[in-house]
């Protein structure tokens, strides 16, 4: 019953995330509020739920991420009123000062005219509020999990959906996903009611761990406690886990970005490894992680042939060394084996690279530079710049159009021809980007990088 279940879960939300990824252009429309805020809250008329994206104060313009589509608010600095996790209330300037923080999680109500959106309010999701003796430390939950589930005599459940599991978790927990609690508590929580429970899922700011808890709590559980920091704040000093299966199922199979470590002595790694691994072995980590030159947010994954201190010491270095998304696959190598998945043999590759998702129409820099050098006929790149900007130096092959004039100045752009936008950042570039798909071009991109221009149409272009 619980492998229906699961499936289900999966099913559903591989088919939301389809639907959602959908051609804009096609959609009947766009979605109001992110699939995962849909397990805590419902959708309201004149509002909008999702994670804040980027601002532009030249275009006046917010833009919000709601799972796999891009909404854009027009808005007046002086006029909107913005309300951050602590409460505090202010106009733009809280958006000029980057305290609302990009990825988090906020509500914008609107008013709608001749088609286009306004933000009147924008509210940043507080952290939940969990009673002080329900509450779960971070350093708390370290000793119980050193300890492990028999000697330390807790039950820890992680309470986000599965796909969000299937990502890494906490050592020793069990998926127990809040929207399915109802369904699944009986069969996963313990018998005993007075056993300490705890429960943790997204961060502050996630609903879904003292959702849980509450309605532990109406099933009789006394000893019930809250890890708020959750998977986030476990995963500033500490590694996470994943499993074989979770490891091909939720990154190999589905070619999700990730850099995969191999730990092992160059002995072990001849007998065969995962294809797409780095040769990293653990008595040379802490020189190797020097030389690791990917983002300290990339997803590392960690294997040695057992699953143990190799892996460990590994990950170890690497959040030390200030990584944030560092997991160890249990069982190791051999656990890999025993799931008779591919094993792959020859060399291993000596460093390692990571290159994030492309966001939804960001255009391969090598094609940009290609247009840049030589306009094709079916090519229009636009400078979605300032004019000012534009009189200082921009690209002879580009027509200067700034992003707040696009809608008046459909005229010049052709529907037959591939669009490429850009600026100096990629932020008004992607506002531009969505303002034309909103009006019906389909092939359109931007691109999402540093660009820095001389009067002559030069430039340096820079992903970092």
């Amino acid at each position: 019953m619980i492998k229906k279940i699961l499936l289900f879960t999966v099913t559903a939300c591989l088919s939301a995330a389809a639907a959602f990824a959908a051609d804009p252009a096609a959609s009947p429309a766009k979605p109001t509020i992110a699939k995962i805020c849909m397990n805590c809250h419902k959708d309201e008329p004149g509002a909008v739920k999702g994670y804040f994206d980027n601002v532009s104060f030249k275009v006046k313009t917010i833009q919000v991420k709601i799972d796999d589509a891009i909404e854009l608010f027009k808005f007046d600095e002086d006029e909107i009123k913005v309300v951050n996790g602590a409460g505090k209330t202010g106009d733009g300037e809280f958006l000029k000062d980057n305290l609302i923080k990009k990825g988090h999680e906020i509500k914008i109500e609107y008013t709608e005219k001749n088609g286009v959106k306004t933000a009147v309010k924008l509210i940043e999701k507080p952290p939940v509020k969990v009673s002080e003796e329900m509450l779960m430390k971070t350093a708390d939950m370290e000793k119980l999990v050193a300890q492990g589930p028999e000697k330390g005599k807790y039950f820890l459940f992680d309470s986000r959906p599965l796909p969000r599991f299937q990502e890494g978790y906490i050592p020793t927990a069990v998926n127990l996903p809040f929207p399915a609690f109802d369904k699944l508590a009986d069969k996963l929580l313990p018998k005993d009611k007075k056993a300490l429970v705890i429960f943790y899922c997204a961060g502050p700011s996630c609903n879904m761990s003292p959702g849980s808890a509450a309605k532990a709590q109406k099933l009789g559980y006394t000893n019930l406690k809250v890890y708020k920091d959750g998977m986030p704040g476990w995963q500033e000093k500490n590694y996470g886990v994943i499993s074989p299966a979770f490891l091909k199922e939720a990154w190999i199979d589905k070619n999700i970005p990730n850099v995969l470590l191999d730990a092992r002595t160059a002995n072990d790694v001849s007998k065969g490894f995962i294809k797409g691994a780095v040769a990293f072995p653990a008595n040379k980590a802490a020189k190797l992680v020097k030389e690791l030159d990917v983002k300290k947010n990339a997803p590392i994954m960690v294997y040695d042939q057992k699953g143990g201190k190799d892996a460990v010491s590994v990950a170890a270095t690497l959040i030390k060394a200030g990584f944030k998304k560092v997991v160890v696959l249990t069982g190791g190598f051999e656990a890999w084996q025993a799931a008779k998945y591919d094993v792959a043999s020859g060399k291993l590759t000596a460093k390692a690279s990571y290159t994030p998702k492309p966001r939804q129409g960001e255009i391969n820099l090598d094609e940009f530079k290609k247009y840049a050098a030589e306009l094709p006929a079916n090519v229009m790149i636009i400078d979605a710049r300032s004019t000012h900007e534009g009189h200082d130096g921009m690209l002879k092959t580009a027509k200067l159009i700034p992003a707040e004039e696009i809608k008046d100045r459909l005229a010049e752009i052709p529907k037959d021809k591939l669009v490429v936008l850009y600026c100096n950042t990629g932020v008004i570039a992607e506002v531009a980007y969505h303002t034309l798909r909103e009006l019906g071009y389909t092939n359109v991109k931007f691109v999402n990088a540093k660009v820095s221009f001389e009067k002559n149409g030069t430039y340096k272009i820079s992903k970092d």
